[in-house]
């Protein structure tokens, strides 16, 4: 059930984080893996028609936003940082993780997500040109 809800989080950005959270138990999943994975579920019942909705604008320009909570995770103290990109209004480029390491101020996890996210932007340049 979490990979083809893996599967379905490419068009519904607002489960992303829950099921990349519950993938993380995929090798011992217990009775409340299994119940959170329910409540995704009733959760798309509930919210159909909220995926995503691609219009040409006639718009080439690029947008970038990005953020990052800083030790938002209360198991490890790591931050979780965000980044979307729009062309021409259309999101094509998002990323959600969680860092690698515990970092000392919120100033060095924001610096930290933009510079994903400048990379992100500089490597799609480059693929359409």
């Amino acid at each position: 059930m979490v990979g083809r809800l893996n599967y379905l989080d490419i068009t519904r950005l607002d489960i992303t984080f829950a099921v990349g959270v519950l993938s993380q138990f995929l090798k011992d999943p217990t009775d409340s893996h299994w119940n959170d994975a329910m409540r995704i579920l009733r959760y798309i019942k509930n919210a159909l028609g909220r995926g995503l909705l691609y219009e040409d604008k006639c718009n080439d320009k690029f947008v970038c936003y990005s953020d990052a909570d800083w030790a938002g995770s209360p198991l490890d103290r790591r931050s979780t940082s965000r980044y979307y990109v729009l062309i021409g209004g259309n999101l094509i480029s998002w990323r959600s993780k969680e860092q690698k390491t515990v970092v000392r101020s919120n100033a060095e996890v924001e610096y930290c997500v933009m510079a994903a996210a400048a990379c992100e932007i500089t490597w799609l340049t480059q693929l359409l040109q």
